[in-house]
């Protein structure tokens, strides 16, 4: 995403919106350089309290005195807590001396706190002597990326800088698989499951796709009419609200606790959010192996909720299948998510019965050029999630199986239906693009431009996938070039 100089507009209130914009994007580099430098010397205070402990007999114990009693020096000046502020201190100093770059970089205003939180959290589980190449690496790689953006990048950035294979980590990542419950307040509790990531994300999808029908079932005079707070997923309404009944349990919509359409009752609206419904459906699942309040169930049998079925999508190289000791250089990816270890994959590859598209791309620039497959689906459909892989607004991430296509030109003013005139733009994004002022017109190769109302211009270009060619230095370097002739010495025969 690149930033250009916009042309003058006319009055039309956008001078007022530019001049406010100006000023948020000062304080926002203002607030990044306070922020860096208060890290700096909170790092500092870290180091002090370690040297205070050298010559010392060496003990954890005695580093973690010294380091409680600097935080606690602070946090009375401060008022706050010393745990809150030995916590800070601890952050600050990973930052300090693992990624140094990445600090001149914010105190520059170049990055956010959270790009920032983004690259330390990419970082941090790589070897403490591949960290100054990664520091280095993500935040040229920052450049114009939104912080959910980055961290997909610095993901597969990360898995190509680790000295063992994803699949050997995730191998010893399953074995901390669990389900725990820790206790809250009012009652209530964390129901927390520990699982891989792909089976994480399609429960929580199975979930929301299963909300939104339920949703549907009922119908909107069931619905309340107070926004949520909802994830916003594509797969909810634009407002993110759907509503229950309000008593923490999956039933239909009902007054006075009767069943509805009983006794001739008018139901009563129903006012529980969309995580609240996903929370009563995951409960009702778990408990009974089936959504008790599925509207749909005609009968003993499973109604329309137990058909739905969790989707993810999936990227996975093909020279990743066929070599999978190289898979850190081109880690499958789970869309929105990060990479996924070549077992995984292979296994997801194996097993679905649904068709793979096929993604040809440019062997150097690894752009989308065309793609096809051995059953018949909508080859346009497949070359936009093919190329897209996520909502085209500038900064967002939600996977494209989750978002809507959008003629980029309307087709109602003679867009053309073609992949030059697509793109894939989640419900938000998409409602956006239709009701304000925002324009976007398609470049060449899926290339985005979108104008704000303020006429500044934005380029969202497609996550382009890795080479199929990489250079790699000689094994042998070649013998230095001959002197010139004058510099030669005369043959010993």
């Amino acid at each position: 995403m690149t930033f250009e100089t916009p042309p003058p507009l006319p009055d039309d209130g956008a001078a007022a919106l530019s001049s406010v914009l100006a000023e948020v994007r000062g304080v926002d580099a203002d607030l990044a350089s306070a922020e860096a430098r208060r890290t700096r010397a909170l790092a500092r205070a870290g180091h002090l309290a370690l040297d205070a402990t050298v010559g010392m007999r060496t003990s954890s114990k005695a580093a973690e005195m010294a380091l409680r009693e600097v935080a606690s020096e602070i946090a009375a000046a401060a008022c706050v807590s010393d745990r809150s502020v030995q916590a800070q201190i601890g952050r600050a100093m990973t930052l300090a001396d693992d990624f140094p770059v990445t600090l001149d970089a914010w105190e520059a205003g170049a990055l956010s706190r959270a790009h920032v939180q983004v690259i330390v959290d990419a970082g941090t589980p790589l070897p403490l002597e591949r960290r100054h190449e990664f520091d280095v690496l993500a935040v040229a790689t920052a450049d114009g990326l939104s912080p959910g953006r980055l961290k997909t990048r610095l993901a597969a950035l990360a898995e190509s800088l680790q000295p063992t294979t994803l699949t050997e980590r995730h191998r010893r990542g399953r074995e901390t698989r669990c389900v725990r419950v820790i206790a809250g307040e009012n009652g209530m509790s964390d129901l927390i499951a520990t699982l891989p990531t792909v089976l994480a994300v399609g429960i929580y999808d199975r979930l929301v796709q299963q909300s939104t029908a339920l949703r549907d079932a009922r119908g909107d005079a069931c619905l309340g009419s107070a926004s949520d707070g909802s994830d916003g997923s594509a797969s909810d309404r634009s407002d993110g609200s759907v509503r229950g009944g309000g008593d923490g349990s999956a039933t239909s919509c009902a007054s006075d606790g009767a069943s509805e359409g009983t006794g001739g009752r008018t139901p009563a609206p129903d006012t529980r959010t969309a995580d609240q419904v996903r929370a009563d459906i995951l409960a009702d699942l778990l408990l009974t192996a089936a959504p008790d309040a599925d509207p749909t169930r005609l009968d003993d049998g499973p109604g329309a909720l137990g058909r739905i079925r969790a989707r993810v999508q999936v990227v996975v190289p093909a020279l990743t299948m066929l070599t999978p000791g190289d898979e850190n250089l081109d880690p499958a990816e789970l869309v929105g998510h990060g990479p996924i270890d070549a077992a995984t994959a292979r296994a997801l590859a194996e097993s679905t019965s649904l068709p793979w598209d096929r993604v040809i791309t440019h062997p150097i620039t690894g752009a989308v050029l065309r793609t096809d497959t051995y059953q018949r689906t909508a080859a346009i459909d497949r070359h936009l999630r093919a190329r897209d892989r996520h909502c085209r607004w500038p900064g967002c991430i939600a996977p494209a199986v989750r978002c809507e296509v959008d003629h980029n030109h309307d087709y109602a003013l003679g867009g053309a239906t073609d992949v030059c005139n697509l793109c894939h733009l989640c419900q938000r994004h998409h409602t956006q693009k239709q009701f304000t002022r925002w324009k976007v017109r398609q470049l060449a190769d899926g290339v985005l431009e979108w104008t704000s109302p303020t006429g500044r211009v934005y380029i969202d270009e497609p996550l382009p996938y890795s080479p199929a060619v990489r250079f790699l230095p000689d094994e042998h370097p070649p013998p230095p070039p001959p002197p010139p002739p004058g510099d030669r010495e005369p043959a010993p025969f």
